[in-house]
């Protein structure tokens, strides 16, 4: 049986009109003040937890990687309000469910398994789907940005965006080390 919808045929490049042209930018504005507002609240809902993984860390290497990145995400929640402030925008935050439900992942680490480096372990798998969770959200508002006009927010955003990525090597390097004891059962 053929399906139904109620969809309207998508059209081609050369088959659309001024209306939809001001209706898709009007929607990926929104889109991107929406994924703003998102990643605003998961950024300072990450500053509430990452002090619980760094006193939870068994290494102090991670322990300290936690800590230091507090201080950079504080810096992100910091970048994000004069992003919301160039755009004439009053800094808002939206309950983002994603990041909600990654730091969940990084307490039950927490609660599951006895301090060590099977913990750690667990905390840093926790943490990069966190940075890489950022990662990609900060990739696509730097490309929105770009695509607005918008090349000053696009870079407040790229600088952030590097330093997840930095935040998520850095876990790499951290984990060949405390994969290693684990395994070792230290």
């Amino acid at each position: 049986m053929k399906k139904e919808t109620s969809e309207a045929p998508r059209k081609t490049a050369a088959g659309k009109s001024a209306s939809n042209d001001s209706n898709n930018k009007e929607n990926l504005s929104k889109i991107f003040e929406d994924t703003l507002k998102d990643i605003y609240w998961a950024e300072k809902h990450l500053t509430k937890a990452l002090p619980k993984m760094s006193k939870a860390a068994y290494d102090e290497d991670l322990s300290s990687a936690f800590t230091n990145h507090l201080q950079e995400t504080q810096g992100h929640v910091e970048r994000l309000e004069r992003v919301f402030e160039q755009l004439g925008k009053k800094a808002q935050a939206k309950k983002c469910p994603a990041m909600e439900g990654l730091v969940e992942e990084g307490s039950e680490a927490i609660d599951e398994y006895e301090p060590g480096y099977a913990r750690d372990a667990a905390l840093i798998i926790a943490a990069q789907k966190i940075e890489h969770y950022e990662i990609a959200a900060y990739g696509s508002l730097k490309a929105h940005a770009k695509l607005m006009g918008e090349e000053d927010i696009a870079a407040l955003l790229e600088e952030t965006e590097t330093e997840e990525g930095n935040a998520d090597k850095k876990l790499t390097e951290i984990s060949e080390t405390v994969n290693q004891q684990a395994y070792n059962g230290e």
